[in-house]
């Protein structure tokens, strides 16, 4: 499964640029993948992994702005279709899954 947070908020302020920032520095540290400015998507196994981020990204929240927390199944992820500069991209792969023994 894959989650996506998409986020709106303000920079008016010295203080809000700084939470903008550390939002975006949790979102790298916690190992998403900046995908546009204000659009992070990251992999995670399943509906368990999901609500722990899901926690972690809720107790990160800059106290003002939007954020927006949207999940994939790998097919639909698989099935969106990017553009790049005018040209249609290749589909990006899902990430092999890790195997245990």
């Amino acid at each position: 499964m894959w989650i996506f947070v998409m986020f709106d908020l303000p920079v008016g302020t010295k203080k809000q640029m700084r939470e903008a920032t550390e939002f975006r520095e949790f979102l790298l540290d916690e190992g998403f993948e900046m995908s546009q400015f204000s659009v992070y998507a990251r992999f995670c196994n399943g509906k368990d992994a999901y609500e722990s981020y899901l926690r972690r990204i809720e107790a990160s929240l800059p106290e003002k702005g939007d954020v927006h927390v949207l999940t994939f199944t790998d097919r639909q992820y698989e099935s969106i279709v990017r553009f790049a500069s005018q040209r249609r991209k290749r589909p990006r792969k899902n990430p092999d899954q890790l195997a245990m023994f």
